[in-house]
């Protein structure tokens, strides 16, 4: 019983730990580099002058995730019953590789909307 609670507590105690060091030592790396007179700008080397907005990609990815899932869904359907596969290897094998498929393209789509703005 004990051992049961000891795990959430150490992945929490661990996740903390990471997230603690990775921002204690950016700020000691900026405080250096502010000390030496390096130029601010490296802070924000990633920022452009006009991303595309977020909600647009999140809805553009989550649309095609949930086409994917449906395809996988019909393809699994159609897969199980007329070609004799297994209802357990059909529907989770298209399902995934749909959304996957889905996914992907989402991703191209997504690089091509960057390309554009």
């Amino acid at each position: 019983m004990a051992a049961a609670i000891l795990i959430p507590i150490s992945f929490f105690l661990v996740v903390f730990a990471i997230t603690y060091l990775h921002y204690s030592t950016r700020n000691k790396e900026r405080l250096a580099l502010i000390e030496k007179g390096a130029d601010a700008s490296i802070f924000v080397k990633g920022k452009r002058e006009r991303p595309s907005a977020v909600w647009k990609i999140l809805i553009l990815n989550i649309a095609l995730l949930l086409m994917g899932i449906g395809a996988g869904i019909v393809i699994g359907g159609i897969m199980a019953t007329n070609l004799n596969v297994d209802w357990e290897i059909a529907m989770p094998g298209s399902i995934f590789l749909m959304a996957g498929t889905g996914l992907l393209v989402g991703f191209f789509l997504t690089k091509k909307m960057d390309k554009e703005d």
